[in-house]
């Protein structure tokens, strides 16, 4: 999409008020077109310098987005949930994780297309993106300040373009192939305790996933909150879905998932999403590492392993503070029995008890090294990281260590 720019009302204050949109420049907005042509070296240093100088003030600018948004497009306001507050959150995230990409197009391409499909279930239209467009300019424009050169203003502008571009084209196949959302009924409600419960749903309609992707959740007491959530098992012949939920604070979602789902409910699914599947995977021996319910992902892989005939050696290690908090060992070991390709450790980090004692990232690199295994991490964002290091500091390829997203970025509505 391009945009043109008008800079003559440009204010350059730092604390504007959100409630008055008018002195912000002008970003007018026109008919989409594809925008072919990829950032060079120097609209990227530009984009990225950008970000460092509004990135103090990014919650208010984030704020003033949504302020004018609603404002000059009232009718898209219906399509987000009544609290603002995570979404602001999501955005920034999502507008990082593309500044991050911006000189690696396999990923941005990627990324984006993963928003574009995953936008349908909002009702998100190509006619959405220049509104959008034209309010995040406008945003970017005014909390940059005396920064904000015409130069500026154009690589941002070149850049959400390829950005809405893959986003529309990716939705636009995709609507062609399958439903946006698909209505599901919870079959099957079992508590696990320490707040976990174990959710089955069927979805009305065919509901084609891989082992290891995550799928996004909405519950009938908060319309628009969509919460992601890992299958815990590979695709099965009923075409049931199993997930473990664990009740946080504040949770909208989860908090309804498990102290007010029941047999009978109906919830929606939004497409799956993710690349942690085993097809990504070069070597034949594997590294699965689970911490807390992200055992989720991991029994799912495991259980894909066994579908295609048992090809790779498994080693897995389970992770909590406490041996009560080891959740889902049992039935873990449970598989290893039937499996001889699987081997499974569990480790505590803040208790005394028989077996290991430590951090997952401190008996990884005990057990160590794993530069000729593929790596699936699932769990706490802290612990991927400190996962992360210690593998490729023993000699594991980056590539080689999937995981997905820390936070699910949401570029809109969620």
């Amino acid at each position: 999409m391009r945009f043109r720019i008008d800079r003559s009302g440009h204010n350059t204050s730092a604390h504007p008020s959100p409630q008055d949109p008018a002195p912000a420049p002008a970003v007018h907005a026109v008919e989409p077109e594809a925008v072919e042509a990829p950032l060079s070296a120097h609209e990227i240093d530009l984009i990225r310098a950008s970000v460092s100088v509004v990135e103090p003030l990014a919650a208010e600018m984030t704020v003033y987005f949504y302020a004018i948004l609603f404002a000059r497009y009232p009718e898209v306001r219906p399509m987000f949930p009544p609290g603002m507050d995570a979404q602001r959150g999501r955005l920034l995230r999502a507008l990082l994780r593309i500044v991050d990409l911006v000189d690696d197009p396999e990923s941005l391409v990627r990324f984006c297309g993963h928003l574009g499909r995953d936008h349908r279930k909002f009702g998100t239209l190509g006619a959405h993106f220049p509104a959008v467009g034209e309010c995040l300019l406008a945003s970017l424009a005014r909390y940059a300040g005396p920064a904000w050169t015409a130069d500026l203003a154009a690589a941002w502008t070149k850049a959400y373009g390829v950005v809405a571009q893959v986003m529309i084209s990716a939705a636009e196949e995709d609507e062609a192939v399958r439903p946006a959302v698909w209505p599901a009924t919870v079959v099957h409600r079992v508590s696990r305790g320490n707040g976990i419960a174990e959710i089955t749903v069927r979805p009305h309609l065919p509901y084609a996933y891989a082992a290891g992707q995550y799928v996004s959740i909405e519950t009938p007491w908060w319309p628009k909150h969509w919460r992601y959530y890992s299958p815990a098992n590979a695709p099965r012949e009923d075409g049931t879905l199993t997930f473990h939920v664990r009740a946080v604070a504040g949770g909208t979602v989860s908090r309804a998932l498990v102290n007010r789902a029941v047999v009978g409910n109906e919830v929606q699914l939004g497409p799956p999403m993710g690349d942690m599947v085993l097809d990504a995977a070069v070597h034949s021996d594997l590294l699965f590492v689970a911490g807390g319910t992200g055992l989720a992902p991991i029994r799912a892989l495991v259980e894909e392993v066994a579908r295609r005939g048992g090809r790779h050696q498994v080693d897995l290690f389970l992770g909590a503070r406490t041996g009560a908090e080891l959740y889902g060992v049992d039935d873990m070991l449970r598989m290893a029995q039937r499996h001889h390709w699987l081997t499974i450790r569990g480790a505590v980090s803040h208790e005394h008890i028989p077996g290991i004692r430590g951090s997952l990232p401190q008996v990884l690199a005990e057990y160590g090294p794993w530069y000729q295994h593929d790596v699936y991490l699932s769990g706490p964002a802290q612990m991927v990281v400190s996962a992360n290091e210690t593998l490729t500091q023993g000699g594991t390829l980056p590539e080689r260590i999937h995981h997905d997203p820390f936070e699910t970025p949401v570029l809109s509505m969620s």
